[in-house]
This record gives structure tokens, sequence and C-alpha cells, in this order.
């Protein structure tokens, strides 16, 4: 907010945040870096085609040896933006889910049964197969992004005239699309503002379209992590509610999400673990 700091040489040089904003970076960058290098250590194009499940810096490795039309600083920007992007996002997913299971025993309830059917009393590590058998917990997670979606609205630059709803959106101007929103649109959730999980067993979600539900955007430019915040999110959950009872101590109001590009509490969130066995 400040118009002295926003050219790059002043703000990087003479002050402090801009100095620590370097320094940080470039823990960062070492990271992303070491990991790219270790994986095209061991990369090799010819194999490439016989793997099933294609990681996704291993498609950006290929791309680059195929006719280098990506250079490593491309690729490193898009290892960056998947390890690091989540970050936010996916804790704003998890608290508000663990809020909302803390403030509905019924949901809860459920979820526990699904959880110990899966795992009963073993203290065994949770498994990727594992992540499949977990459903209902899907449902919650889909529930929690509609109500409260990580990142309540997202922004386009229109590259040709259109018209919506009558309305003419021109070249060159960009639009929001407030997911908040679009997720509350009562011709596919009736009663929105009630938590259901419900909603997302196939047999109630099967007939809804597609863009109705865009918690990760939709299109060419969405989310390329959401996948793995999906499992990232059944993971610590699975986990904590393998261990614990979950009491929400305040409500969404006192909490009081606000958008601050992702969303986010301004007001603590207080949780009561209980352990279960």
């Amino acid at each position: 907010m400040t118009p002295m700091y926003w050219p790059d040489f002043i703000y990087h040089n003479f002050t402090d945040k801009g100095k620590d904003h370097l320094k940080l970076l470039e823990i960062l960058h070492k990271f992303t870096r070491r990991v790219i290098e270790e994986r095209s250590a061991d990369f090799d194009p010819i194999n490439f085609k016989a793997t099933k499940r294609i990681a996704f810096l291993d498609m950006l490795l290929k791309a680059r040896s195929d006719d280098n039309s990506l250079t490593f600083d491309d690729i490193q920007e898009e290892v960056d933006t998947f390890m690091f992007e989540g970050h936010d996002t996916t804790t704003s997913g998890i608290c508000s889910a663990i809020q909302l299971i803390g403030s509905h025993p019924e949901v809860q309830a459920k979820l526990h049964e699904e959880i110990d059917q899966v795992f009963g009393s073993s203290n065994r590590p949770l498994k990727s197969d594992d992540l499949g058998e977990l459903k209902y917990l899907e449902c919650v997670i889909k529930e929690t992004m509609r109500l409260y979606p990580p990142v309540p609205f997202v922004s386009r630059s229109i590259t040709e005239d259109q018209v919506v709803a009558g309305y003419k959106l021109p070249k060159g101007h960009s639009a929001s699309v407030l997911t908040y929103m679009v997720h509350r649109d009562e011709r596919y959730y009736p009663d929105p503002e009630k938590f259901d999980p419900d909603r997302f067993l196939p047999e109630n979600s099967e007939n809804r379209p597609y863009f109705a539900y865009i918690p990760f955007s939709a299109g060419k430019r969405n989310c390329i992590g959401q996948r793995f915040a999906m499992m990232e999110e059944k993971v610590i959950l699975a986990n904590l509610l393998r261990k614990y009872e979950l009491k929400a101590m305040k409500t969404m109001d006192e909490i009081n999400l606000v958008a601050n590009l992702v969303l986010r509490p301004t007001n603590d969130m207080l949780i009561k673990l209980t352990k279960r066995f």
C-alpha cells in the first residue's frame, strides 16, 4: 500500500521486509530445485510410456526432453505452485472441516463408524488403498468446501466478447466468479446453509451440473493440485478421527471467516479433543 516500496530495487534492498522476503523465497526455491534435480537425475524418457501412473514432475521433464518447450525455470515455477500454493488453502479446508464435524455429532458418529470399519482397533498406518474406502469422509470434505470454499472467488481475463444472462462482458476486462455464492444456488442445493454431507452421495449428485461445484475452479485453469489436496485432507482428518472425538467450542459465526484471498478465521477456532480409546 506504500508507493515508494513498489519498485523491487527499493523494497528488496532498503526494507527489512523486502530482505526477509528474498531470504525466505530462496529457502523455498532451494527445496524445489533439489526435488527437480534429484528426479531429473533418475528420469528415463525411454521408459516413460511404460509407466501407467505418471507423476506430475515426470510429465514436465518429458516435455523438456522432447523439444525443450519448457526451461528449467518453467518447471520450477510449476513445482513451486504445486508444492506451496496448497498449504494455506488445504489448512483452511481442514480447519473448516474440523469445526463442522465438531459441531455436528450425528455426522461425526457416521465418520467414526466408517473409520472403525476400515481400521478396526488396529494402530496400523493409513495406506493409500484406505482412502478409497473412506467414502463418507470424502462427502464431508466436499460439503465443507461447498459451504466454505478455501478460495471463495476466482478471476479470469475475458479474451473475447461474451454475453451472460443478457449482459455483455467485453473483451479485455476481468470477470470474477464468487464460488461462495455459486455453492449456495438453491436450484442445486436446497436449504443451502445446512451442512449436509449426503448431498455428495453418488445418487444425490449424479445430475448436478459440473459448474455448480467449483471449489478448485474449473476448466483449463483449474487447480493442478486438487487430487493431492483431497488426499491430504483425508489423511489428516482420518488420523485425527481415529483417535479423538471433536467438539467445537464456538459457532462458525463466532469464528467469523473472511475472504482474504483464502478464507480465514478472524477469531480463534477452539476445538476440544477427547481420546476415543
